[in-house]
């Protein structure tokens, strides 16, 4: 059995923000050396979140108009979390969005359905933020 660990750092230029991480998730299987088992990827931020979906400019705008509409980012005096920080409707979409994914991997690749790709997505943008990809397998 294998394990693999390593992390990825973002720091998005915007408050929200949806990006795809797949192409460094492949990456990492071909490092890890393991041809049959599985991918953690998670968001290790409060306000961050992994998950799987389609790579299509129109979903991610109905994810921001969706999301925006369950959890508003304004007024920021709707929250009682906000105080020190105006960050309450991140904490809600992030829990909507899911903190993780766990990916099959198969003759080394994710075994993935039609379209399925992998996200990091911000909820709380313009500082520095952390995915942990754990692999394990053999």
């Amino acid at each position: 059995m294998r394990s693999y660990r390593k992390e990825f750092l973002f720091h998005t230029a915007n408050r929200r923000e949806y990006v795809n991480i797949t192409p460094q998730v492949e990456q990492c299987i071909k490092e890890s050396g393991v041809k049959e088992g599985f991918v953690l990827c998670n968001a290790m931020h409060i306000t961050a979140s992994v998950f799987i979906n389609d790579d299509e400019s129109g979903l991610h705008h109905d994810f921001e108009t969706w999301l925006e509409k369950l959890a508003p980012e304004k007024p920021y005096s709707q929250y009682r979390h906000n105080g020190a920080e105006d960050n309450a409707d991140a904490h809600l979409k992030r829990t909507i969005m899911g903190r993780e994914v766990v990916v099959a991997i198969t003759n080394s690749e994710l075994d993935f359905g039609p379209w399925e790709q992998i996200f990091y997505g911000e909820f709380d943008g313009k500082r520095r933020k952390r995915v942990l990809v754990k692999i394990i397998g053999e």
